[in-house]
């Protein structure tokens, strides 16, 4: 792994960490990244519990998002993830370039995957992720990618550097009883 891709990778983490749940930035203030966790007062109002993760994958990021909701909000829940997707992955990148100086590129690569579980009549759970391709990063495999041309060509070279060897030498000799 090349330094470049190191650096990118450690600031990626480190942008995430500073995103805890009561996290302050540089004034004071409490950081915002758009999820609602930060909607009421911390004391007087229920507060809704949410957060995210994120992972590499490759050259993949992988952010996954967890919210306790309930049943009667799962309506235009699919548009609501994705705006929450948009505002963790642009808190990353404004977080990323006040730690390492630099820009991260964050490339969406489709839709949210949600998956709901009903907890009770009332609640449910979601967990949904979202891909980003990371730019920038210097000799790191696509692992999203489809399997099959490397495993052709991997095949392709077992074939042509003799597969399974050659024939035996007493192939046609019948056997001695």
């Amino acid at each position: 792994m090349s330094q470049k891709t190191y650096d990118v990778l450690r600031g990626i983490a480190q942008a995430a960490a500073n995103s805890y749940d009561g996290a302050l930035d540089d004034d004071g203030n409490p950081i915002e990244i758009g999820l609602k966790r930060e909607q009421g007062h911390p004391v007087h109002d229920s507060r809704n519990m949410d957060g995210f993760k994120v992972r590499v994958d490759g050259n993949h990021l992988i952010v996954t998002y967890q919210n306790d909701i309930q049943l009667k909000t799962i309506a235009g829940l699919e548009e609501e993830l994705e705006s929450i997707m948009k505002d963790i992955s642009s808190h990353l990148k404004k977080e990323y370039k006040k730690i390492t100086g630099n820009t991260l590129s964050l490339t969406d690569e489709g839709e949210v995957d949600a998956d709901v579980v009903k907890i009770s009549n009332v609640r449910a759970t979601c967990t949904a992720n979202k891909i980003y391709k990371i730019g920038g990063l210097e000799g790191v495999d696509d692992k999203l990618e489809s399997s099959s041309d490397r495993l052709e060509k991997n095949f392709k070279t077992f074939i042509e550097l003799g597969a399974w060897g050659s024939a035996p030498q007493n192939k046609d000799q019948k056997g001695q009883h």
